[in-house]
């Protein structure tokens, strides 16, 4: 590990102690939380051979760069890999090619907000004997998470999200029913309990969260934590199971959320963002139907069109739009990092 990023991870480490203090403090009323760990102050090196560009470009750079000037990361899936699409400006390059196992966890590929690290589930004879496994952006270094006290090293893949990240560093996984939190670059179970929550999602910084407390869902930020209310559109919701938070604001203030599904097919997406003090969902400007919401580290709202991508600043005023390559419109884009 090189001098930048040993003292990266030496700051990372004191922030997640201060931060779990803070957590206690919310305990008492109540709701358990987790520690969390600062963004990085840039990624690591890799061994990894150099990444490979694709045959199609991307288009419309100049409204990229302008709007999103950073890394935006798509899921590509086959019968037998995942890819993991790295674009920028008018570059779309394969990142990392992760294999897939014979078994039935196929949905679980995920990147934490920061883009360093991947994640997943593999194999597995049912949907709650899979394996974790973690690895560098780009395939590298990658590492099963083995048994280990309160943590019998077996991994549910069943869901719409069962691997949620709390930074770059930390990841949550369900050991059967039960939340674990995983020390990634441990590679082993992190101090500290995960909580008693259900359906918990982070802010990219780690600092707030959403989850559902004896059936009713809050958000917390800025050291406050608050019960707030949502109901989803009646047209589709029989056909679903239900609805959770998949992004949450820096502040705490606005979740986005999604269908979920309780079997192993992936399903990601989102579709309308809630104001957790008021509980009324925010009017979101663009055109074209939503299938996905993103709030980013650096405080821009990211939306998912089938026309393309729709820019938003914290206050969600338009800040541009992005056309995506043809051969990008259907996956799902996990993460942007500027």
């Amino acid at each position: 590990m090189n001098v930048l990023a040993t003292a990266r991870t030496a700051r990372l480490r004191n922030l997640r102690q201060a931060v779990t203090l803070g957590a206690a403090a919310l305990a008492t009323v109540g709701l358990s939380a987790c520690g969390a760990k600062t963004a990085p102050a840039a990624a690591p090196t890799s061994d990894a051979p150099a990444a490979v560009t694709t045959a199609a470009p991307a288009s419309n750079s100049d409204a990229s760069a302008t709007a999103l000037p950073g890394t935006r990361y798509y899921l590509g899936l086959t019968d037998r890999e995942a890819v993991i699409h790295a674009v920028k400006g008018g570059s779309d390059q394969v990142a990392a090619r992760i294999p897939l196992g014979s078994g039935s966890c196929r949905n679980t590929i995920t990147i934490s907000p920061y883009g360093e690290r991947l994640a997943w589930v593999d194999g597995g004879a049912n949907e709650d004997d899979g394996i974790l496994v973690t690895s560098m952006i780009d395939g590298s270094r990658k590492r099963t998470v083995e048994r280990a006290p309160n943590f019998r090293g077996k991994a549910n893949c069943l869901g719409s999200n069962p691997l949620v990240w709390n930074t770059n560093d930390l990841l949550m996984v369900h050991d059967g029913n039960r939340p674990v939190l995983i020390d990634v670059p441990e590679n082993k179970p992190a101090d500290g309990d995960a909580g008693n929550e259900t359906l918990k999602w982070w802010s990219p910084n780690g600092r707030s969260w959403a989850a559902v407390s004896e059936g009713r869902p809050y958000a917390t930020g800025e050291s406050k934590w608050r019960f707030y209310h949502y109901t989803p559109p009646k047209a589709e919701a029989e056909h679903y199971d239900g609805w959770r938070v998949r992004s949450v604001s820096m502040d705490g203030r606005y979740v986005a959320v999604g269908w979920m599904n309780t079997d192993p097919s992936r399903n990601d997406g989102s579709f309308a963002v809630v104001d957790t003090i008021t509980s009324k969902v925010v009017d979101l400007p663009g055109t074209g139907d939503i299938r996905s919401i993103m709030f980013t580290a650096d405080d821009k709202v990211i939306v998912k069109r089938v026309t393309g991508i729709s820019v938003l600043d914290k206050s969600f005023r338009p800040v541009g739009t992005v056309e995506e390559p043809a051969a990008l419109r259907d996956m799902a884009l996990l993460a942007y990092v500027a």
